[in-house]
């Protein structure tokens, strides 16, 4: 399985192959090449309305590239902690020995894209 790309990579790689150069697209979609650049290397990240800019100019579907933005992913990782703390703990054990290994978060989504093993609840005693 390949690594997901980041939303910043994905727009580089639909540029690119569309053989535009990074002045030339921000400028068709009003937007500055600085701005584009750190969209790209995924510093900042496009509103909706610039996103749906870029998706209508590079003819891609704008839904697939806002799955690609993590700011969603973050607030329900905030969301869970802030129902049950220990949610992050568990994020940050999992994240520091992710780290320690070497992982990168790509490898490490690649990782646990299986679906957990859940053991079987025990039967009561009656």
């Amino acid at each position: 399985m390949a690594n997901p790309l980041s939303l910043g990579e994905q727009i580089k790689t639909l540029r690119m192959a569309t053989g535009i150069s990074l002045r030339q697209f921000a400028a068709s979609i009003n937007i500055t090449a600085p701005f584009l650049s750190d969209i790209e290397l995924g510093r900042r990240f496009p509103s909706d309305e610039v996103l749906r800019e870029i998706a209508k100019a590079l003819d891609t579907n704008f839904e697939d590239l806002k799955t690609l933005d993590v700011r969603e992913s973050v607030s329900e990782v905030r969301r869970m902690v802030n129902e049950d703390a220990a949610w992050g703990l568990a994020f940050r054990t999992v994240a520091q020995n992710a780290k320690s290994a070497g992982l990168t978060p790509s490898e490490l989504m690649e990782r646990l894209s299986a679906p957990l093993q859940t053991s079987p609840k025990p039967k009561s005693k009656k």
